[in-house]
């Protein structure tokens, strides 16, 4: 996969904040809707390196 591969968005359920990929990765569920960002861009960069 590539970075283009990996497009992030984040979803709100209720008081939580979760980011999701269109390869099928979901990160964790967060109160605060910056740590999902984090969360997000974590992921694209761990994608890119793997």
């Amino acid at each position: 996969m590539t970075d283009e591969d990996h497009r992030t968005t984040t979803v709100e359920k209720g008081r939580f904040c979760l980011a999701h990929c269109t390869c099928g990765w979901r990160g964790p569920a967060r109160r605060a809707r910056s740590m999902a960002r984090a969360d997000a861009e974590a992921h694209v960069g761990a994608a890119g390196r793997g």
